[in-house]
């Protein structure tokens, strides 16, 4: 089995989060693979960055979730661990990086945000987000 450690954020404007749409059709949040000789702080702010263009600020932990998933040749098993943080930002302008897969960085109501995004696992870290504010 291959461990993977991700980490990401629950980006707040107001009364919107930011999500990311990918060319499938699904609404995730933004997040990545933590890099050699990088905390997962600074995974969760570049990936941010990376994926949505979006420049957040670290508010507080909020948690970590735990899945499997099958990697791209199937046939080895990825246990993933993904770290989440609650930001904020001072911009809605966003823009998704394409060559990811995303075709839309945008900032959502936080009444329809868990409506739209694919994973459970999501939709129970925002509410866990959602708390806090």
């Amino acid at each position: 089995m291959i461990e993977e450690v991700s980490a990401g954020g629950i980006v707040v404007f107001g009364n919107t989060l930011l999500l990311l749409k990918k060319f499938n059709g699904d609404w995730v949040l933004p997040k990545g693979r933590v890099e050699k000789d990088e905390d997962i702080r600074e995974t969760a702010l570049r990936e941010v960055l990376e994926e949505s263009g979006v420049k957040g600020e670290i508010l507080r932990y909020i948690g970590m979730v735990h899945y499997t998933y099958k990697n791209l040749k199937g046939d080895e098993t990825v246990y993933k661990t993904v770290h989440w943080y609650l930001m904020k930002t001072n911009s809605m302008e966003s823009v998704p990086q394409k060559k990811e897969g995303f075709v839309e960085a945008t900032f959502i109501h936080i009444d329809k945000a868990t409506d739209l995004v694919k994973y459970e696992d999501e939709r129970k870290i925002i509410n866990k987000a959602l708390a806090f504010l």
